[in-house]
């Protein structure tokens, strides 16, 4: 449950990165970090572009960096050390893909990439959201459910002799924005909602930005449902 009256941080979101800005998820992540008043800048780290990424870079507010290889940001060297937030929506579905690859995608690229941001800064206020997923669990049964799990982990324990707080969002279903969505996954949220089941891609990003604000909040490693997720969203909606 969010604490009523927190100490927030209006600099704690000054500076956001994006990855998976393409996707589903991560375009309303980016939605909500553009559409956000206390965010002065937003990296897009990303191999293609968008319509959304487009008007945001047109904006100003938006810098995109085109990259290839996710197990290593040299490239990024010379920004990293500036980011607070960091929203990683980057990832694919486990079906039909081999087990190497989904470790690579779900496990190398996020530790790598924190690896390469706690050498450049480890002084607050710095946040890493991951979107893990409902399921997850570092000894479940299914290999996609393990390594997000172990990924869970390890981002912690890379955070732990930092200022770095590592959240991860076990959420269930994740609704596009409206700009994506289409009729099913309307009809879908219909069905899901009640049951807390269901939340936006951009309210997701709202929750992420509002937990970040929170600095004393949540510690690093909390791992955040669903339903939590709908009452940070709520809690940021209410105060903007």
């Amino acid at each position: 449950t969010p604490a009523q009256d927190p100490a927030r941080d209006a600099n704690a979101n000054a500076v956001v990165m994006v990855f998976g800005a393409t996707g589903s998820v991560g375009d309303g992540l980016l939605k909500a970090a553009v559409a956000d008043p206390n965010v002065q800048k937003v990296y897009v780290i990303t191999r293609s572009s968008s319509p959304r990424i487009e008007a945001g870079v047109a904006s100003g507010k938006v810098e995109v960096r085109f990259h290839q290889d996710f197990t290593d940001y040299t490239s990024l060297a010379d920004i990293l050390a500036e980011v607070n937030t960091v929203l990683w929506g980057l990832g694919t579905t486990s079906l039909g893909m081999d087990d190497a690859t989904y470790t690579r995608i779900h496990v190398d690229f996020p530790i790598a990439f924190v690896n390469a941001w706690l050498s450049a800064r480890n002084t607050g206020p710095m946040s890493f959201h991951y979107v893990t997923g409902m399921g997850t669990d570092a000894n479940g049964d299914q290999h996609w459910a393990r390594e997000k799990g172990r990924a869970e982990h390890e981002l912690a324990m890379l955070a732990e002799d930092s200022d770095l707080r590592t959240f991860s969002y076990r959420s269930a279903f994740v609704r596009p924005t409206t700009e994506q969505a289409n009729a099913f996954h309307y009809i879908l949220e219909t069905l899901l909602r009640p049951g807390k089941l269901v939340i936006s891609a951009s309210e997701l990003g709202s929750a992420m930005l509002e937990i970040s604000a929170r600095t004393n909040e949540l510690a690093n490693g909390t791992l955040i449902d669903n339903a939590d997720s709908i009452a940070y969203a709520d809690t940021y909606q209410s105060g903007q």
